[in-house]
């Protein structure tokens, strides 16, 4: 079962030193049938100008996970940290009891674009926590490479939750395939390129969701695709 969100779908948000693409309902857009997907509540592909960004402000109880796509971002929270992380880095906030932070452009020359994704956490209230970690480019070619898992170590960050973010770069007609239970859900969003998903067509920018699938395979159709793959449980919306 596939649902295909094509990219000219997609509300846009246009505040001069913010431009989005918000896949769910977020801020002052509402779409009662854009809610969320499965434990995933926020799938914003932001792209914020230089020296401008988010000043503080708390959340609670939601994993927030930033993957920089290109420029610098920096991360600042009342735990401490103060980061600067650039492309082949992912940054994730459990904010559990309540955290505030702040989310800015690092540079004052270069627009930074960023995959802003929030889920909904395995167990509340927990004491809130922060990591980046920094993977190696190299091996996004042709695989699906874990970014983001329940229990990351090394090169991919962990979560408070059953799930993982997959990245992948896959050159002219190669394929990837992901194992994965019939009962969990699979969401898919081309950041560059093309893919072919289930049968069906996902250019850039386009978002599918998938259910009741032990068996995905993922193909390049027009030229390198870069993409990214979210496994999660069945539960939630």
């Amino acid at each position: 079962m596939i649902s295909v969100y094509p990219a000219a779908s997609r509300y846009s948000v246009d505040l001069g030193w913010l431009r989005s693409r918000p896949h769910f309902s977020f801020g002052e857009y509402y779409d009662a049938d854009r809610t969320g997907y499965g434990v995933m509540r926020v799938c914003n592909d932001d792209y914020v100008a230089p020296g401008r960004g988010f000043g503080a402000h708390p959340h609670s109880d939601m994993e927030i996970v930033s993957i920089v796509l290109a420029g610098k971002i920096r991360h600042e929270d009342s735990l401490g940290n103060n980061v600067v992380s650039s492309f082949g880095e992912v940054q994730r906030m459990s904010a559990g009891s309540g955290v505030i932070h702040t989310e800015f452009n690092a540079s004052a020359e270069e627009e930074l674009r960023l995959l802003q994704l929030w889920f909904m956490p395995k167990e509340r209230g927990t004491a809130p926590s922060y990591e980046a970690v920094r993977f190696d480019p190299a091996k996004l070619a042709n695989s699906l490479l874990p970014v983001v898992a329940e229990h990351g170590s090394g090169e991919t960050a962990s979560i408070n939750q059953d799930m993982a973010i997959y990245l992948s770069r896959l050159e002219p007609g190669k394929t990837v395939v992901h194992d994965t239970g019939s009962d969990r859900k699979l969401l898919v969003y081309v950041i560059e390129g093309a893919v072919s998903c289930e049968g069906q067509r996902l250019g850039e920018g386009d978002i599918a969701h998938i259910g009741a699938v032990a068996r995905l395979e993922l193909a390049a159709v027009a030229g390198e695709t870069f993409f990214m793959l979210v496994d999660m449980p069945q539960e939630g919306l």
